[in-house]
Parts: structure tokens; sequence; C-alpha cells
């Protein structure tokens, strides 16, 4: 303790940093795998929305994907189910066919080479606040992963199975990681299949918040700049990583550990 008392809050940051690249244990799983994760994971925390909603990944090959076969629902989703598909969604691994709205996840691809996976789901609270015109504000320290990283489309472009759709959504997205569409859900854009994962979550969750706060008053701002700092330090790719860990354990646990030892 009498180390750390005279570090300044950079140092201390720094050395937390350092010490969860060390310390924190990351399952060395595949694209594949964490695709199949991705959907039990959303499933679980209530992202399901019957055959709507579709989560991709970046695939070996340039130009393919990663994604659910269009009739399993996330919960059915599996590492040997999933299809591998060109940015015409002609099928190239695997059974079926992809979810036609799948098409726009190409015009994210093309306009952002830093996005490995992309979420798209209809949770609750993220259509409810959807539903109401206003975008999503981020006022609590867990959501500051999201602070300033959300794009709002006002305006809902109809079944994204067009070229329109793809190019309006990825222009709203921006260089943001998520965005929140009117009378529709999310889309989020992750440089990982991990950060994906838990943005998605997080945004629901963020939702869930604000409409809760809305309920009894009027939602404080935050500062800015601390907001910011928040992000940045929620955001880092170990963290990520670790939390994707605690939630794929959570579905692939048929029931949680005794607390005790016997």
């Amino acid at each position: 303790m009498t180390d750390t008392l005279s570090m300044g809050k950079e140092e201390l940051v720094a050395r937390a940093r350092e010490q969860m690249h060390r310390h924190l244990d990351v399952p060395q799983w595949t694209t594949r795998q964490k695709v199949a994760l991705t959907c039990r994971i959303l499933f679980a925390q209530g992202h399901d929305s019957g055959l709507a909603g579709q989560i991709t990944a970046r695939a070996e090959a340039p130009g393919t994907f990663y994604t659910q076969r269009l009739g399993l629902g996330f919960d059915e989703v599996t590492e040997a189910n999933l299809l591998v598909v060109d940015e015409d969604l002609n099928v190239i691994e695997g059974d079926g066919m992809a979810n036609p709205a799948n098409r726009f996840h190409g015009w994210i691809y093309r306009a952002r080479p830093d996005t490995r996976c992309i979420v798209h789901t209809h949770p609750p609270h993220v259509c409810a606040l959807s539903m109401t015109g206003r975008p999503l504000r981020v006022a609590q320290m867990d959501a500051c992963m999201l602070y300033d990283d959300v794009a709002f489309l006002p305006e809902w472009p109809g079944v994204p199975v067009g070229n329109s759709e793809g190019e309006i959504i990825s222009r709203v997205l921006g260089g943001k990681r998520a965005a929140l569409l009117a009378h529709h859900g999310i889309v989020v854009a992750g440089n990982s299949v991990e950060e994906a994962c838990v943005v998605a979550a997080q945004c629901e969750r963020a939702a869930r918040l604000q409409l809760l706060a809305e309920s009894v008053g009027e939602v404080a701002e935050l500062d800015p700049e601390l907001a910011r700092e928040a992000h940045d330090w929620i955001l880092q790719e170990r963290r990520s990583q670790a939390t994707f860990a605690y939630f794929a354990r959570r579905v692939l646990a048929p029931e949680r550990s005794p607390v005790l030892s016997a």
C-alpha cells in the first residue's frame, strides 16, 4: 500500500493495465467458436427475437464471414452449424442459407477494415428506446464503454436487405462502435468478437437504465473528460476478453460450481 500512495493516477492505471494483461486468463477459442458463444451469450441476455438478428465475423478468406443459418434461433447455434458466406451471401461452407439481412454487414465490413465482428440484435429495452425517437444516453459508470461511441439513425429505412439500407446504416455508424436504429434495434461493429459481444450486452443494459432513469426524473450528464477516461478503461482489449470469457462460462456450465468445497 505504501508503494502506491505516492503514485499518480496515470501511473496507477498503467500498472493496473499491465497486471490485467498478465493475470486475466483468456481461453484460446477459434473465431467460429466465439461466434457460436456470442449467439448463446446474447440469447441468455434477452437479445433473441425469433429469427431476427445476425451475428457475423470475418472468416479466413478475404470477403467472407461466419454467420448463423436462417431458421435457427440464437440458442440453437453451434460451432458445427455456422455458415461461411461471401458478400453476396453465397454459402461457401455449411448447409442452408444466411439471413438476407446480412447484406448490410458487407457494407460495414467494406467501410470499416478495423471491424472483425458485427452484432445486430433486437433486445427489448433497446427496441423500446428506439421507438421513442431518442438516442441512447450514457450517464452511468458501466455504460461509459459506450460514451460518444453510439450513433443514432433517427428514421427507419425498412427491411435491411437492399443496397440502400447498407449504405444508410454504414454511413450512420461511421467510425463508432455501435448505432441505435430507430424503430429497429442495435448494430455493433467490434474490433474483435469479444468486444462486439460485450458492447452489445452493454447497449441493452444502458437502454434499460435510461428508460428506468427517465421514468423518475431528468438524466444528469457526465463530465466528458471523466466519461472518456472510463470509456478507454473499460474497453481495454484484455478486459473485454475476460468479460466475454465470464459470459461464456455462464452459458457453458450446466449449473454453477459449488461455492464451498465438500
